[in-house]
């Protein structure tokens, strides 16, 4: 296995997982402790509430795990919001990685919530999961929660305010955008988080 997907019951599961297998990786979905704390790299997904999403992964034990694991780890739209401390959608307290709250995007005629579509991106830092993605490529979005700009934030998109894209905190990444539906950019992104170990 070079990829332990976390189960947290988001329906882009099958999804992920087909884009890892098209990239020749060999990823399981599972709610297991022990799988997720022996694989080499963890992709944390996630569609629908940060609530929601808490309470599942509490009653799999692994709020506690996961901030613990020591390789690789990516969360996605949702999985990268919950890296943070908390997020005002509930509200919930989340896993605590990265210190900031994740807040409701503000909807205007011009800019409906949810965001729903491709975004460019502006680079911060470089970074290896970043390797090969060029100033201004667009990826796919789909989300009505974004967190803030920080000192952790690698890569950045604007929907009425500048919000974090890509995030690093040690080996923990996140995208807000969904790789596994941005096409070419995007299996790059998911290429590169299986060079990292």
């Amino acid at each position: 296995m070079d990829v332990a997907i976390i189960d947290s019951g988001g329906a882009n599961l099958a999804s992920l997982q087909f884009a890892l297998e098209r990239l020749g990786a060999r990823a399981q979905v599972t709610r297991s402790p022990g799988v997720i704390k022996a694989a080499p790299r963890v992709l944390l997904p996630g569609v629908g509430s940060a609530g929601d999403a808490m309470q599942r992964l509490n009653e799999a034990g692994l709020t506690q795990l996961i901030p613990t694991l020591t390789q690789p780890v990516l969360g996605i739209c949702l999985g990268m919001q919950l890296l943070f401390s908390a997020s005002e959608e509930g509200p919930a307290g989340c896993l605590g990685i990265l210190p900031d709250t994740v807040r409701r995007l503000k909807a205007t005629p011009e800019r409906p919530v949810p965001h729903m579509g491709w975004n460019r991106i502006h680079l911060h830092a470089g970074d290896p999961l970043l390797d090969g993605i060029a100033e201004g490529d667009y990826f796919y979005f789909v989300h009505s929660y974004a967190a803030p700009v920080s000192d952790y934030t690698l890569a950045s998109a604007s929907y009425g305010t500048d919000v974090t894209a890509v995030v690093r905190r040690d080996n923990f990444w996140g995208t807000q955008f969904h790789p596994e539906r941005s096409t070419r950019v995007g299996a790059r992104i998911l290429t590169n988080f299986l060079k990292l170990t």
